[in-house]
């Protein structure tokens, strides 16, 4: 990818011209924003390939701009930059569709590898022939990220509806574990691989009211979706 779009929301004024200066001069072409309503608007008009959102801002914080963006993007690789360390604010991050994180302070270094990773590795999944696909007794809307079974209705995450829609299009066969973590965390470690797990256990309560409805772990390779 030639000359790759970066929209970077960052409301401290010195860290974002720095980042700014040290991306630009590896080529890399530059939007900026100090708060999520800002960046909202540059996102709509200069189409980035990629967002580097702080979480903690004034007006709108990363994890409401990312939920904004998500309503109509899927694809376009996020980066978190958080103060924060703890599981819960970094798994929130991954369910509002982020695909890495970055805890604060960081090197300029990590942070151009981490964007050329998520740049180079990340792929979007296919988009579904139809918006609803039928799971024995439920009803999964892709689109709408929604789980209906009997009128009762389940709001998906972003990441879970990611997930089940892969194991969807796998049904029956086994999909790789390696394959998710790198096509929606852009890295399978050991942090990613975990929080992967929550969001498959959190699918097996959602789906534990039909029984012929099975996600498998198959040790040491990926998961199964039996339906």
């Amino acid at each position: 990818m030639m000359n790759p779009g970066v929209l970077l929301v960052e409301d401290e004024t010195q860290l974002a011209q720095i980042v700014k200066d040290s991306l630009e001069m590896r080529g890399f072409r530059m939007f900026c924003a100090h708060n999520g309503q800002e960046g909202l608007r540059l996102y709509r008009q200069h189409k980035p390939d990629i967002l580097v959102l702080d979480i903690m801002m004034p007006d709108m914080d990363g994890f409401t701009m990312a939920t904004e963006v998500r309503k109509t993007d899927k694809s376009i690789p996020i980066i978190f930059l958080t103060a924060k360390s703890q599981t819960a604010d970094v798994v929130k991050g991954f369910e509002l569709g982020g695909n890495d994180y970055l805890k604060k302070p960081f090197s300029m270094d990590e942070l151009i590898v981490r964007i050329k990773s998520l740049l180079g590795r990340f792929q979007p999944a296919p988009q579904p022939e139809t918006d609803e696909i039928i799971i024995g007794q439920y009803a999964f809307n892709y689109t709408k990220q929604t789980l209906t079974r009997n009128n009762h209705k389940e709001f998906l995450s972003h990441r879970e509806a990611e997930v089940l829609w892969r194991l969807c299009r796998h049904r029956n066969q086994v999909m790789e574990r390696k394959s998710i973590l790198m096509d929606l965390w852009g890295d399978d470690n050991f942090f990613n691989a975990r929080s992967m797990d929550v969001f498959i256990t959190r699918l097996r309560r959602y789906l534990r009211d039909d029984p012929r409805i099975q996600i498998v772990n198959i040790r040491g390779v990926g998961y199964k979706l039996i339906s």
